[in-house]
């Protein structure tokens, strides 16, 4: 199914979005607020894809969840997903839906938690630096690159895989989407804002590819 979505987005017959999704329990899921726009800009002028503008917000329980087959999530504080919210989120995955979770340092624990109530059987495992992430448009032969210093951990790029197909990917102690944010938020270096995108372009054509 992906392989088909890819070959409409280049056609020009669908624009690619991001769901940005909009998670109970009171954590800010509306952090880095320029970060979604700059990335699908990217993705825009260095690939194929047409890309919309921006992102779309949506809740789990809408309707239009399974519109957004490619949904980001990140904030600082708690996550939490009611036993309803379990049961979709099992069935967008099933139908073929991924999530990127972005830890913007804060939402690690609650994170876990959470999608442990919708893969019990399969927990987060480190993706080893060869996987195909780390290579489907730009090459990263050291894995997930470090962006924000958090607390001095290496970044790990974790996943969950759902019949073999990669259905999380967990950026955790590397903090993507700040630097995808405007250059003046938090004043990264050029060179770290390009890894930023660079590995975010290869989370979505990884997705689309696979």
């Amino acid at each position: 199914m992906n392989v088909l979505i890819f070959l409409l987005l280049i056609i020009g017959q669908h624009d690619f979005t991001i769901g940005r999704l909009k998670y109970g329990g009171g954590g800010d899921w509306y952090a880095n607020p320029s970060s979604l726009t700059n990335l699908l800009a990217a993705v825009n002028e260095r690939t194929s894809i047409r890309a919309a503008s921006r992102e779309e917000v949506v809740e789990i329980t809408d309707p239009r969840l399974f519109e957004h087959p490619y949904l980001y999530m990140t904030g600082h504080g708690n996550v939490h997903f009611t036993e309803d919210e379990v049961k979709v989120l099992r069935g967008f995955f099933a139908a073929g839906g991924f999530l990127h979770a972005d830890d913007n340092y804060g939402m690690d624990s609650t994170f876990r938690r959470e999608i442990a109530k919708i893969f019990p059987e399969s927990p987060l495992v480190e993706l080893p630096f060869d996987h195909p992430i780390y290579r489907s448009y730009y090459e990263f032969d050291r894995g997930l690159p470090k962006i924000h210093e958090h607390d001095g951990k290496a970044a790990q790029g974790l996943g969950i895989f759902y019949n073999d197909r990669l259905v999380v990917f967990y950026t955790y102690e590397c903090d993507l989407g700040d630097g995808w944010e405007d250059p003046d938020v938090h004043n990264d270096p050029p060179e770290k804002r390009e890894e930023a995108i660079q590995m975010g372009i290869n989370i979505i054509m990884h997705y689309l590819t696979n």
